[in-house]
This record gives structure tokens, C-alpha cells and sequence, in this order.
């Protein structure tokens, strides 16, 4: 969720949804310390940055939209590999290059890189599974994988990404979510329908890490590795509140009153949270491109309020029987650096990746650098683990 919490307005909200303006009570008193609401564009500069995007070339745009769009018309409303009575799950369609910018991260290069410099050059078949299941954060539904699904098909991957309970095309409404359990039922699906001794690598963005922790309690048979990108590493006992709130030293806009959406009344705790699009740029893609900030500000939607504050409790047995790894995005604004190394020291994974220069969103700052991590990741022998 990056910022979310501390970057809300009520945009967006239908009338006959109750909503309310307040200074923190001391159950949200921690909201204070989230994320740095800087200042939005000015409107001439808005006003460029949207004209830019509309120069006639949405190529990312569409890609994303079509994605969803011709694998139905493939299909003709048959199911998908996972099937989708309960959840809404589709992998990419074909695959094609897209001239995707080449970043780099700040790490020594490695054997599996130096084999991977085209993303068209298939990886290892010898691979414990090839199969990688993609997470979104708090706001964003599977549209936000769809540069690293290309990459990973072009690679030999199967790639699929799932919209969590209300996010993305999800049907259902953000505001009637009461718990972790529903946000994630369309992820826990997929792993009830794999097959005896099928395994995944399960990657979580964000909030997505709270996600699929609670799934690696569920399910540790049948997760190779969980990856972290930039998101809520937590430890038993913790929210992804208890992570958010931690984040410190920003400006006194932090301290502004925040808005949330009250679906069942003021008198009840809120439902929702409407995430302030006019700050997307600033706070959480400051690296990536006027298209893809665009795409965003069209696609997200508002964020469960219950999932945020769920506590998990963590067993090692389970969750710690599966081997994590953490990728740290060195110039996100939204889930500082500092706090993303809080959670590495306090729940310390298998091992750490850095990628320098990449935003909170590094799949569509650095696409092909995160690429070559996750393969780098799929290729490391559990018995090397």
C-alpha cells in the first residue's frame, strides 16, 4: 500500500456510502507515522504529464487492458488453468516483445543473469517448479504484473496473477471485506485446486505480503519460496498496520486529517480506504513512466480497511519452513528503505536482493531487473537453501 493510509480522499465514493473526516482516534493513532504525503503536481504540471500520456502511444496501456481481453476471447468463457468458479485468475496471452527499457540493480551480476541478458532465453527446465504466482499490494489487481508476466513467459515461466477480493476485475465491493480470509480467498483457491506435489514460487508486492504470509501458514507444502518485493514482511503477532505505522521523519502533512470510507456508519470502524490518485506520481512512482502512472490512476481502487489491521500469527513449522527472499527498492517513497530493512533485521529471510533506483512499483520502474532477480531466485537449489 506504500502511503496509502496516510494519502486518502473520498473521490470516487458513492453517496449513499458514509464517510467521515477526523484527527486519528488513538486505535488509528498510528496512521501518523505513514508514508510522505508530498506535495501533489500543480495543475499545468498535472495537465502536461496526463497530455503526455495520450501522445499516441499507450502501447503499455493496451497491453495490460488486452491481456484480460483476448485471453477470453481465446478461452470462449472456458476455465483457466486454476479454475475461476471462485476466483478470478488469468495468466498473459502470447507473448511478444515490447522493447521494455533494460535497468539494472546495484548487485554484482551473477551466473544465472549473465545467461539471462535477452529475456526471450528460456531458463533451466531443471527447476524445482517454473510455476510463479503474482500478488498485487493494496490498490492494485493482477494489470500491475503485466510487463513481468510477458518477461517470465518469454523466459519458460508459467506466470499467472490473481485479483484479490474486490481488486482489479473482482465483482466484489472493497467495503463488505471483514477479514484476511476473504481479501485472499481467490489466491487460497488456487492451492486448493493444485495437484498432489505441485508447488509454486509465490510473490508478494506491498500489501501482498501480508497476503501471502497467510498463505504460507496455510499451504507450506506447496510454496518452493515466497518472494517479498518492497512489501509487508511481518512477523508473528504483527498487521500490516503495526509495519506501516513505523515509518517516521516525514513532513507535518502526515499529521493532516485523514479520510476513510464508513460503509456501515461512523460508528463503526471504517471499511475502506480511498487512495488520493493526484500523489501516485510523487509517492509511488516517482521512477516509472507518465504510461504507467497513467494506467494506475485509472485502475486502482480503494483498499480493505480489515486485511490492514489482522493480526497473523506465524508458525515455523509452516511459514518458516518455506525459504523467503526479500527484494529491497531502493528509491521507493512510499515504504522507505529504513523500514523495509526493519523487516529483514526483525524477520531475517533467506536471502536479500537490492534494486537500485527502482520506485515502490519496481515492476513497472525496473522491469527487467526484477525479471532477472525472480529467475535468479527460481534457479537456487533447495538443498542449497
Amino acid at each position: 500500500m506504500g502511503n496509502a493510509l496516510g494519502c486518502i480522499s473520498t473521490e470516487g465514493v458513492r453517496e449513499k456510502t458514509s464517510k467521515h473526516e477526523l484527527n486519528l482516534p488513538p486505535l488509528l493513532a498510528s496512521f501518523k507515522g505513514r508514508a510522505g504525503l508530498l506535495s501533489s503536481l500543480s495543475s499545468s504540471e498535472n495537465k502536461k504529464k496526463m497530455a503526455a500520456s495520450f501522445d499516441g502511444r499507450l502501447d503499455e496501456q493496451a497491453l495490460a487492458a488486452a491481456l484480460l481481453f483476448n485471453h477470453h476471447q481465446r478461452n470462449n468463457g472456458n476455465s483457466l488453468p486454476f479454475p475461476r468458479s471462485q476466483s478470478v485468475v488469468y495468466p498473459s496471452s502470447g507473448s511478444k516483445k515490447h522493447g521494455l527499457t533494460r535497468s539494472s540493480s546495484s548487485r554484482r551480476r551473477s551466473h544465472s543473469e549473465s545467461l539471462l541478458t535477452r529475456p526471450d532465453q528460456l531458463v533451466d527446465q531443471d527447476l524445482e517448479t517454473n510455476r510463479v504466482v503474482l500478488v498485487h499490494g493494496g490498490g492494485f489487481g493482477a494489470w500491475c504484473w503485466y510487463k513481468t508476466i510477458s518477461l517470465l513467459e518469454e523466459a519458460g515461466f508459467k506466470a499467472d496473477a490473481v485479483d484479490l477480493t474486490g481488486s482489479g476485475i473482482h465483482y466484489s465491493d472493497t467495503n463488505i471485506i471483514r477479514n484476511l480470509a476473504e481479501y485472499v480467498k481467490p489466491l487460497s483457491d488456487i492451492f486448493y485446486k493444485l495437484g498432489e506435489g505441485d508447488k509454486v514460487i509465490l510473490v508478494g508486492h506491498d500489501l501482498g505480503g501480508a497476503c501471502i504470509s497467510y498463505v504460507m501458514e496455510l499451504f507450506p507444502s506447496k510454496i518452493a519460496k515466497a518472494v517479498f518485493i518492497a512489501a509487508t514482511m511481518l512477523s508473528s503477532g504483527q498487521s500490516a498496520l503495526d509495519i506501516f505505522s513505523q515509518q517516521t521523519g516525514f513532513s507535518d502533512l502526515t499529521r493532516q486529517p485523514q479520510t476513510f470510507i464508513y460503509a456501515n456508519g461512523k460508528d463503526n470502524p471504517p471499511t475502506a480506504i480511498v487512495i488520493d490518485k493526484t500523489l501516485l506520481r510523487d509517492s509511488w512512482f516517482n521512477q516509472s513512466s507518465t504510461k504507467d502512472v497513467a494506467l494506475a490512476s485509472v485502475s486502482m481502487r480503494p483498499v480493505p480497511f480489515a486485511p490492514v489491521v489482522e493480526k497473523l500469527f506465524l508458525s515455523s513449522n509452516n511459514y518458516g519452513s518455506i525459504p523467503r527472499f526479500y527484494i529491497k527498492t531502493r528509491g521507493d517513497c512510499a515504504l522507505h528503505v529504513p523500514l523495509q530493512e526493519s523487516m529483514i533485521k526483525s524477520n531475517p529471510p533467506t536471502q536479500v536482493f537490492e534494486l537500485k533506483g527502482s520506485d515502490h512499483a519496481p515492476f513497472f520502474s525496473k522491469p527487467q531487473a526484477l525479471h532477472r532477480i525472480l529467475v535468479e531466485i527460481s534457479q537456487v537449489p533447495s538443498n542449497h537453501i
